[in-house]
């Protein structure tokens, strides 16, 4: 019952997802031509910007090799006039870096987000984390079942919340993602779930426990971890979304994480870490026996380890503990980021600070003896990294270059040189930066590229493919 009058503050129900066409239509030959004309003559705006179709996309060559390993970057024009797009990429030695595919979407201006990929590996999702200002569809699906020919199959957006985030697999179909904002940017927003067929069916929490919960403590969630075994989901409070846009007083961070039960999707406890921050991205050890997960503060530059199981001082589930300070390196020059992933024995962790152009190696074979195999002083050559995944065979570590510009509409605007590393994980654990891609010079054409996340797939073994 309660679900009912939530969903009717959205006007719809939470099974009712929108998808609206741009307010001013592409039609070749009748709005077309005034497409740019319009785009020259609008200037930026506050906050909402004008709701025009993209440009007419440069031609390309799509290339016909048949690499073993695949990378898909999800990624923005660099005009924010040109259609966002889905670049497909080889990722082999002998191939490295050559453009197999561009798929386009049938918008502009949504500042790609992140990238999660179907368990059965036949559909790609990317959301646009700035979607919302041109009225705009927030979640983005391709078609991946032939890998070197993405096609894009839809977009929807939710009712309730905006600003699409995180994205996690659902075993038998479908997604989870995290919504960082309200339907207006602002908090809360919301736990988003779709079914097999993408169609979001649920914004969670629904009840009335946790509806009050979201409203009473700021929820703004970014980062998501599911641990399907145990039945926990672990949700990190970012920031508030509309705070990095002006008029600001300065981003509005979060010190809070979400323990939830995965069976009821509703939530347990908010566990707080003392001046987090910004917690972006919390994980789950792969085969820690006690179910932990590792969470990454963003302004106190640590990582804390959380314990679902254990019971904190209310006799409520979830307790957290600091595992690891990254030093000062971590907390100069006002950080405004920082993503991990981990390799799948669960012995290393890997940390992207943004601010301070480094990635950060750490050793948790052992929790009681946290080891860094990185040098904190080291200047490493990438500008304002970002995004992290270790690759299926465990041997790299794929890392975009290139966080949130809002231009002039906004307060935040890193650095970036719009590079996708490809870095080599050595047998110790540590790094050794290898090659890269550079998306500003391959797309000159579009005002350059903005690649923000990454898929990547490994066919290698016909019978046992990856994704991840």
């Amino acid at each position: 019952m309660a679900g009912f009058w939530f969903s009717l503050l959205g006007l719809l129900p939470l099974s009712q997802a929108l998808s609206l066409p741009p307010l001013i239509p592409k039609i070749q030959g009748v709005t077309t031509p005034l497409i740019q004309p319009l785009y020259d003559l609008i200037p930026a705006l506050p906050i909402f910007q004008a709701p025009l179709p993209p440009l007419d996309s440069p031609a390309f060559t799509p290339s016909n090799i048949k690499p073993k390993k695949i990378g898909y970057y999800w990624v923005g024009a660099g005009d924010k006039e040109h259609a966002d797009f889905l670049a497909t990429y080889s990722l082999d030695d002998d191939t490295f870096g050559e453009l197999i595919y561009v798929t386009d979407v049938p918008t502009s201006g949504n500042d790609p987000h992140h990238l999660g990929v179907s368990s059965d590996g036949k559909t790609i999702v990317g959301g646009g984390l700035l979607s919302l200002l041109k009225l705009q569809d927030t979640a983005f699906y391709f078609d991946v079942s032939d890998p070197y020919r993405p096609s894009f199959k839809k977009s929807n957006r939710a009712v309730l919340s905006s600003i699409a985030d995180e994205i996690r697999a659902k075993p038998d179909g479908g997604f989870f993602i995290t919504y960082m904002g309200s339907a207006l940017g602002t908090s809360p927003g919301r736990l988003v779930e779709t079914d097999a067929d993408f169609n979001i069916i649920h914004e969670w929490p629904e009840d009335v426990e946790g509806t009050l919960n979201i409203l009473g403590e700021q929820f703004s969630p970014h980062g998501i971890s599911i641990d399907w075994k145990n039945n926990y989901i672990l949700t990190s409070d970012f920031v508030i979304p509309l705070s990095i846009l002006k008029p600001s007083t300065g981003v509005v961070r979060a010190n809070t994480l979400r323990l939830w039960d995965l069976k009821t999707r509703t939530i347990l406890n908010t566990i707080t870490i003392p001046n987090g921050s910004g917690i972006q991205d919390v994980k789950f050890i792969p085969g820690n026996p006690e179910g932990a997960a590792i969470a990454a503060t963003v302004g106190s530059g640590q990582i804390w380890i959380v314990y679902p199981g254990r019971k904190d001082s209310n006799g409520k589930q979830g307790v957290a503990e600091l595992l690891f300070d990254l030093g000062d390196e971590a907390r100069a020059n006002n950080p405004i980021a920082s993503y991990t992933d981990l390799t799948q024995d669960g012995k290393f962790l890997y940390i992207t600070l943004t601010a301070a152009n480094h990635v950060a190696a750490l050793d948790i074979s052992d929790l009681n003896n946290v080891k860094r195999l990185d040098d904190p002083n080291e200047n490493h050559p990438i500008q304002s990294p970002h995004y992290i995944k270790v690759t299926p065979d465990q041997k790299h570590i794929v890392v975009t270059d290139y966080f949130v510009q809002t231009g002039e509409i906004g307060i935040v605007n890193v650095p970036a040189d719009f590079k996708a590393q490809y870095i080599d994980i050595n047998d110790d654990g540590s790094i050794s930066f290898n090659r890269s891609i550079d998306f500003a010079k391959e797309f000159e054409n579009r005002g350059g590229g903005k690649p923000h996340s990454a898929v990547v797939f490994d066919l290698t073994d016909p019978e046992d493919p990856k994704y991840y």
